[in-house]
């Protein structure tokens, strides 16, 4: 009886867990602090997508407070993921950190948005 109320309980708690996971994270892949010695007071949020049947891969970096003055407005990237493999399916990581380089500079060229 007691290994069934056990499980019971961490059947709800599980659940919860993921209900809070999908509504507050929805397709972040990582959530940062804010930089060392910026005036800035919020991080970033980095979010994926990738659907199904699909080779488009999309790829954003946001504030992870929107409404804060500092926030820039989001960049994205999107790209078809056979461009990052070779013919044999192996990743090409040069070529992807370079995107995904070039859209964190681009993030941080952005100009803030009007109030």
């Amino acid at each position: 009886m007691c290994l069934i109320f056990d499980s019971g309980k961490y059947i709800v708690i599980n659940g919860v867990l993921q209900l809070i996971s999908y509504m507050k994270e929805q397709n972040a892949i990582l959530f940062t602090h804010p930089p060392v010695g910026s005036f800035s007071t919020t991080g970033l949020v980095v979010s994926s997508k990738l659907p199904r049947f699909s080779d488009l891969y999309t790829l954003t970096i946001a504030s992870a407070d929107s409404k804060s003055v500092s926030a820039n407005k989001p960049v994205e990237l999107t790209r078809s993921v056979t461009k990052w493999f070779t013919k044999d399916g192996e990743l090409v990581e040069g070529l992807l950190w370079k995107e995904v380089d070039g859209l964190i500079n681009k993030y941080g060229r952005e100009p803030k948005k009007s109030k």
